[in-house]
């Protein structure tokens, strides 16, 4: 009796299959056609983004949608494949696209479990998904998937499947493929990686966003540990190498903007070039273009003016807190709150964000995102003590809920405030206008506007060099005596109301040398010399250092440097003097790269004493230097001899109120610019001059940009004549041009005067003569 039943079942089961199996027949008879080519696949093309290097290739930025690195499979570390198969699909080499094992084993755990908690998914079927279908978890997508895995086994190897793999896989962080996320998350090549590290790569793939070590640390590192055990259980790492990379610490980048070198004024330069030349194909097609930056000299400028800035900030007071979140996020599971609200309020560099928790004079405590809680005491509080008190005003006073910077320094962390106060650097080579270092602000992230090529700001007294080599050039010497005393000055002579200028000082010193008035930056003297070469002259010598008529008046106030530049216009305007006479002009890409390396562009500069076109007699440019090195030893930068070097020259500047600083200097091998101001001009404060503010800054970045530079000496060219002068530091040696052995008597400089009212030279006769 119950053998027709089970025949009965049997045969309903047989059918079923028979059914079954013809209807699987059917679906793949008619959906295996239709799947899609594997052009994808066999000419894989992936969206590579934009890369830029310094000289040195360290990279300093990455633009386009996907950050992706492509790296061939024989380049790819055996660790990490072992690392990627320990965690996806063990049995890769094995399987022909699916996994029936897989899939059996988890089956058998989703019942256990009650649950849908594992799928079967190998690698080749993760391939299969990232290149040709969506997400949606559907009978009809895995169908598809599973078709298109064989597919894609039976037309390219194993190892063309994990190369794709590799490179394609979305890893969080906008990083797709494993090289690109090595740099994303440890700013380290692939090979570079350790064991720990690989595990911690590898598992990502199975959530991207969960396992994210800079967003989900604690989460991160479970699925780490799963990786090294499971790879620790298949033999691919001994047990010394498990317990090793169990223990291991890994630093995380905190952002995935963090490089070795801040360069970002410049990388954004590089993007609109490259914008400009290839439009939106220049963020896909993997180009990488290698710049004229020096990765030791661009840090060194970057921390300079950082700290330079800071510096001048906290001269000025501390101001309180930056802004007050609500005291109730403060209670308890709180950091997930605080996170939440500080999402807005970005880091700047070493400049963290942080919640204050407790407060009083001799302690606060601090929250940091992510979970840290740090203890500042003693000189921690230095710079916001007057803030701790109860006399503070509630609108800046640190308290529980007040939103501060905090720095780690050496000795620990510090309460410090970001500057209001902007700045730029910008360091060339003379020789060929190579720029080697920029930073045209305190943080890119806070404002890209770029003060080192975009802000024109007055460059007051650091101008006057261009003025005195006209002089130069109509007769006046270094020895010339000018009379440093009071002048008032016809409207006319300067477009604009009458004038009365004045020193820095506001006192007046008498007859000097045109030497010593540039060493001590006498306003007067400076005028005195315009007048007698007249602003006309003047306007057009200056365009021989690359510098516009139209933003440079001819008017007397161009003695004061009352036009308008930039950083950058002054570095290159400084090369003349430091090339011997040569107008070379800026650049920063030396070469662009397409995605396989091969050079598709490269730039020929113009280099002094070659092809770039001399626009200043050398004797000139030699005696400029004597004079503006007398600057640096002797004068208003005579901060720079701590440096120790004998082959410096500059000049300060300052504009009216104090509203802009400036040193621009140089030496042979290396010209470095230096502005400090507000972005909304106003005073920089008493005292706030270019020596105060900005050579500070110069002397910094030069202290590390010229360590490993010789010394140079400076030849006397041909047609100086040198003879020993008197002057107020005793006899010294001083040069003339042959054809101006004395001052030129056309300028009239030997007919006194004693007028104390000056009009237009160019209408009335000068009743203030030079003395």
């Amino acid at each position: 009796m119950l053998k027709r039943p089970l025949l009965f079942l049997t045969t309903c089961l047989l059918v079923l299959l028979i059914l079954g199996a013809g209807l699987l027949f059917i679906a793949v008879a008619v959906t295996y056609p239709k799947l899609p080519p594997l052009y994808a696949l066999t000419d894989y093309r992936p969206k590579i983004p934009l890369r830029i290097y310094t000289s040195d290739h360290q990279l300093i930025g990455e633009f386009g949608e996907e950050k992706r690195a492509f790296t061939p499979i024989a380049s790819v570390p055996d660790l990490m494949k072992k690392a990627l198969l320990a965690a996806e699909d063990e049995r890769f080499y094995e399987h022909g696209g699916v996994d029936y094992l897989g899939v059996l084993r988890a089956m058998a755990g989703n019942v256990v479990s009650g649950q849908a908690r594992s799928g079967a998914s190998t690698i080749t079927m993760q391939v299969a998904r990232n290149f040709y279908l969506s997400n949606e978890k559907t009978l009809t997508r895995k169908f598809n998937e599973a078709l298109l895995s064989f597919k894609i086994e039976h037309n390219l190897s194993k190892d063309q499947i994990l190369e794709l793999y590799i490179n394609q896989i979305y890893l969080g962080q906008r990083a797709y493929g494993f090289a690109s996320a090595a740099q994303i998350y440890y700013g380290k090549d692939l090979s570079q990686l350790s064991i720990a590290e690989f595990a911690m790569l590898a598992g990502l793939p199975k959530a991207p966003s969960s396992y994210n070590p800079v967003v989900n640390p604690a989460r991160a590192k479970q699925r780490q540990m799963y990786v090294l055990r499971r790879m620790h259980e298949l033999k691919f790492i001994t047990d010394q190498d498990y317990a090793l990379a169990q223990n291991e610490q890994l630093v995380i980048k905190r952002s995935p903007q963090d490089y070795s070198v801040h360069a970002e004024y410049i990388a954004e330069m590089v993007r609109q070039m490259m914008v400009e030349r290839y439009k939106d194909a220049a963020y896909t097609q993997g180009f990488n273009v290698i710049t004229t930056i020096s990765a030791e000299q661009q840090q060194a400028a970057y921390l300079a003016l950082r700290k330079g800035l800071a510096d001048y900030d906290a001269r000025h007071g501390y101001r309180g807190a930056e802004a007050f979140l609500d005291p109730a996020l403060l209670e308890t599971d709180r950091q997930e709150a605080l996170d939440e609200a500080l999402a807005e309020i970005k880091d700047a560099d070493d400049y963290r964000v942080a919640v204050v928790l407790s407060s009083s004079p001799q302690e606060v405590k601090a929250y940091l995102r992510g979970g840290e809680i740090i203890s500042l005491k003693g000189d921690a509080l230095k710079l916001a003590r007057p803030m701790l008190s109860d006399k503070a005003s509630p609108n800046s006073k640190i308290r529980p809920a007040a939103v501060i910077r905090v720095r780690n320094e050496k000795n620990g962390w510090i309460i410090t405030q970001l500057p209001q106060v902007e700045g730029a650097i910008v360091a060339l080579d003379p020789q060929n206008g190579a720029i080697r270092a920029l930073s045209g602000g305190f943080d890119f992230a806070r404002s890209s506007f770029n003060h080192a090529t975009q802000a024109w700001r007055q460059p007051g007294s650091s101008f006057k060099p261009f003025i005195y080599s006209a002089a130069l050039e109509k007769g006046v010497t270094p020895a010339t005596i000018i009379n440093d005393a009071p002048l008032v000055i016809d409207p006319d002579a300067v477009g604009g109301q009458r004038w009365e200028p004045k020193n820095y000082d506001g006192k007046f010193s008498g007859p000097m040398s045109v030497r010593d008035a540039l060493t001590r930056s006498k306003n007067l003297v400076s005028i005195r010399i315009l007048q007698a070469i007249t602003p006309e002259y003047a306007q057009e010598h200056i365009t021989r250092f690359g510098f516009s008529p139209k933003r440079h008046p001819a008017y007397l106030t161009m003695a004061l440097g009352a036009g308008s530049v930039t950083p950058l216009e002054m570095a290159e305007g400084y090369a003349v003097f430091a090339n011997t006479g040569y107008r070379v002009h800026s650049y920063f890409v030396d070469r662009i790269t397409d995605s396989k390396g091969k050079v598709i562009a490269q730039m020929e500069p113009e280099v002094a004493g070659k092809n770039a076109k001399r626009t200043l007699d050398a004797r000139n440019a030699f005696i400029m230097t004597s004079m503006m090195g007398d600057v640096v030893r002797f004068g208003t930068a005579a901060k720079a001899n701590v440096l120790g070097r004998h082959d410096l020259a500059g000049k300060t500047g300052t504009t009216n109120d104090s509203f802009d600083a400036w040193f621009a200097g140089y030496q042979p091998g290396l010209v470095a610019i230096v502005w400090v101001g507000f972005d909304q001009p106003r005073s920089l404060g008493s005292g706030e001059t270019g020596g105060a503010s900005a050579l500070p800054i110069w002397i910094n970045f030069m202290g590390k940009a010229l360590q490993n530079a010789p010394e140079y000496q400076y030849p006397v060219p041909d047609g100086v004549i040198a003879r020993q002068v008197a002057s107020t530091r005793g006899e010294r040696t001083e040069y003339f041009l042959t054809e101006f052995p004395g001052t030129n008597p056309e300028l009239g400089l030997d007919s006194g005067g004693s007028g104390e009212e000056i009009s237009n030279p160019q209408m009335e006769e000068i009743k203030e003569q030079l003395f």
